[in-house]
């Protein structure tokens, strides 16, 4: 399809509306090994927990050959086989939305652009999402997209920079087949590349199960904020550099800055730059 052709989705919109349920909170809590007690009805929703609502029920029979809905819906049929969340960023502008609200996502497809790159052809798209509560809009979200070429014969994944050590906070995430399975299920993401080895393998041509990209994102936030207990959230954002793998160990790492603002990022098992990010707060 051509990119004229493609440039036809910018600007679609899709509406959603969702119950913010107690159960999902309970069961990211539970897989974040936390201590938190049980959520109530009225309790503030964490930044970015609105990740497990919202979500994408396609049929069965309108499921691609990579787990994810077919394209050409909302989001453009983009003619390239492998996808990726590539990074999201978040302006937190009003209320928390809170446990038992009724909350709403409008979408927007805000860009489709072609790049090329090291690795061949790759098209990003960017979806920009306003969420809003009882009280009004709480944040908007952008979340990146980016599909590549399918996998080439004997192509290696390159090998990421050095993540810094000078961390203010860190914490080692133990990345199990079981903790992607569980992530997939809370956020109903039927995307192979986390828990199909033999298809990630063969089809995508990656040496083993991907840890979700929004999964180390949470983290990021998560470690910011709960080391920031008295403070605000005002911005977020993260990108991806370079896929984790599941079978070992990664560290969630952040920094304070001198202005206030928490720089975070995620060191692989052998120590590369995986994620990097940056919290800002009131």
């Amino acid at each position: 399809m051509s990119l004229e052709k493609l440039h036809e989705w910018v600007g679609r919109t899709q509406s959603m509306e969702d119950f913010a349920a107690p159960f999902p909170v309970r069961a990211l809590i539970a897989t974040f090994d936390e201590k938190d007690p049980d959520p109530r009805v009225g309790d503030p929703l964490p930044p970015l927990w609105h990740w497990l609502y919202f979500l994408d029920a396609a049929p069965q029979s309108k499921i691609g050959s990579d787990g994810h809905a077919e394209r050409g819906d909302f989001l453009p049929p983009v003619p390239l086989p492998r996808r990726m969340w590539a990074g999201s960023r978040f302006a937190f502008t009003g209320p928390a939305l809170k446990v038992g609200d009724t909350i709403r996502r409008v979408s927007r497809i805000k860009s489709v652009e072609p790049k090329t790159g090291s690795t061949g052809t790759m098209v990003f798209v960017t979806v920009e999402h306003e969420v809003s509560g009882p009280a009004g809009t709480s944040f908007v979200e952008e979340h990146d997209i980016v599909y590549r070429e399918a996998a080439r014969s004997g192509e290696k994944q390159r090998s990421p920079k050095p993540a810094p050590t000078d961390a203010t906070w860190t914490r080692t995430i133990d990345a199990t087949p079981v903790l992607l399975f569980r992530f997939s299920a809370l956020t109903f993401n039927g995307h192979r590349i986390h828990y199909d080895h033999p298809y990630v393998t063969s089809a995508e041509g990656y040496p083993g199960l991907i840890v979700h990209g929004p999964l180390m994102g949470l983290l990021q936030m998560e470690l910011a904020r709960r080391s920031n207990p008295d403070r605000v959230p005002r911005s977020f954002e993260f990108r991806a550099l370079s896929p984790v793998y599941a079978g070992s160990t990664f560290s969630v790492r952040a920094r304070r800055g001198t202005d206030g603002s928490v720089a975070t990022w995620i060191a692989d098992g052998n120590g590369g730059l995986a994620q990097q990010g940056k919290a800002a707060f009131q």
